[in-house]
């Protein structure tokens, strides 16, 4: 049995070009196991969010087993099949806010991303207005790793060395109120929000087709959400300038902030949602956007086709997961528990950030939450990027036995570093507290290793 692989004896092109990867074996609930037997929490949910109900879950592998004896693949150009009817179905009936009953299937969120936009565009040029082209996103956020989606990604370090080959984007600052708020406005998510109105004023109104957005920002941030007030002032932006609204849910769908959509919080309902992670939880890639049937209506009475696809889309396979996961979720009322746990935990990080000085802010919704780590508290001053703070905070709780997601430029797009967890949705108040008890400990070796660097 092999337990771990080195960047020399491996033929996989891996995320790491340079790191020694253990091998992992097998899965059962919010734990994985490597092939020494060693015990992992997946506090990070997968790749940041996927593991939505955890891992072995036998009701989604009978699913996946009984629908790939069956059929497991169909051009969706020629046929459609019982599972992608019955997954938009439900995603519509369970899940989506009310008028958004329209469901398109891809394979993933950055695939999401990528077809809601072209959506967007399709749907302003067909009521005759084609020069409404431009997408305006804010920095530090991410929507994915295409082309286009890096493109409207304010996310530096994934960005910076492809920058030159992107196309155009727009960018307003993100809602952030640690790091850009004005102590004395106590209407920041107003303030935040009318960058929108400004830029699209600068651009023209008529040259604007789409405002994309994480409510809760994911991998950028370490899960800072937008402002009370915010959303609800950016949709009556939108709505004034004749913009649609695109809810980036890839990461805060189906649960993970402790209601259906992140963008629930706000009472909202946008013009699309883009989703994929925790829809069939890890256990089949599938993404989806899922729009107002207005959208639909128009593109079905005109040119009557949206100019979007893919190989994969909508296969029944990965459509029976993603039925089996939801099914699973709202049976378990995971939702809640999301939101309970999520509370619990971040009472708990608030309890670290008592002890440890090196936290400089904790934040979150529902299970989806994060802390930035800084040099000093007063002045909110990041750790030189140098340091790689959180990436080595994250390889401490790795060691002892806790899956941590790490990012840096936090702060301006090159310095800040932050933590984020993301854990199964079935996680426990006890099971918390594992995670909590590792992450005092790493974060007392972190602060004894940058003593001199920072001012406790």
């Amino acid at each position: 049995m092999i337990t771990q692989v080195s960047p020399d004896n491996t033929d996989v092109i891996h995320r790491d070009l340079n790191l020694t990867y253990p091998v992992i074996d097998r899965g059962d609930g919010i734990y994985l196991y490597d092939s020494e037997g060693k015990r992992y929490i997946d506090g990070s949910g997968g790749s940041a969010a996927v593991t939505a109900i955890g891992h072995g879950v036998p009701e989604v592998i009978d699913a996946m087993t009984a629908q790939a004896k069956r059929l497991a693949f169909a051009p969706t150009h020629a046929f459609t099949t019982e599972p992608i009817e019955e997954c938009a179905r439900l995603i519509v009936e369970k899940f989506a806010p009310a008028g958004m009953d329209r469901v398109f299937f891809c394979s993933s969120g950055s695939e999401a991303n990528e077809n809601a936009i072209k959506m967007a565009i399709q749907y302003h040029r067909e009521r005759g207005q084609p020069q409404k082209q431009i997408i305006i996103s804010r920095w530090n956020s991410f929507h994915g790793l295409t082309m286009a989606t890096l493109a409207l990604s304010g996310h530096t370090g994934r960005r910076r060395k492809l920058v030159s080959a992107l196309p155009q984007s727009v960018h307003i600052p993100p809602c952030y109120r640690y790091r850009y708020a004005d102590p004395r406005d106590e209407s920041y998510g107003v303030t935040a929000a009318m960058e929108l109105d400004r830029t699209i004023r600068n651009l023209g109104p008529e040259n604007v087709a789409a405002f994309i957005a994480e409510p809760v920002v994911g991998a950028t941030l370490g899960a800072v959400p937008g402002e009370r007030t915010y959303f609800q002032r950016i949709r009556r932006i939108c709505d004034e300038h004749n913009v649609l609204l695109i809810s980036d849910e890839v990461m805060t769908g189906f649960g993970r902030t402790g209601l259906a959509f992140g963008i629930d919080h706000w009472g909202e309902v946008p013009d699309l949602i883009t989703c994929a992670k925790g829809i069939a939880g890890g256990y089949s890639p599938l993404g989806a956007v899922i729009a107002r049937s207005e959208i639909v209506s128009e593109v079905r009475h005109r040119s009557g086709s949206f100019m979007i696809g893919g190989t994969a889309s909508g296969n029944p396979l990965s459509c029976a997961t993603a039925i089996a996961v939801m099914n699973y979720i709202v049976e378990h009322d995971l939702i809640s528990n999301s939101a309970e746990v999520g509370w619990y935990f971040l009472e708990q990080l608030k309890r670290l950030k008592k002890i440890h000085p090196i936290v400089g802010d904790v934040r979150g919704l529902g299970l989806l939450v994060g802390l930035e780590f800084v040099k000093d508290r007063k002045t909110k001053e990041p750790f030189p990027p140098e340091l790689g703070v959180a990436k080595r905070i994250a390889n401490e709780t790795f060691e002892r036995g806790l899956l941590s997601y790490p990012g840096q430029g936090t702060a301006d797009g090159t310095r800040g570093d932050h933590i984020m967890y993301a854990p199964p949705l079935t996680i426990t108040k006890s099971q918390v507290d594992e995670m909590i008890a590792i992450l005092d400990e790493s974060l007392s070796v972190a602060e004894a290793e940058f003593a001199e660097d920072f001012a406790p």
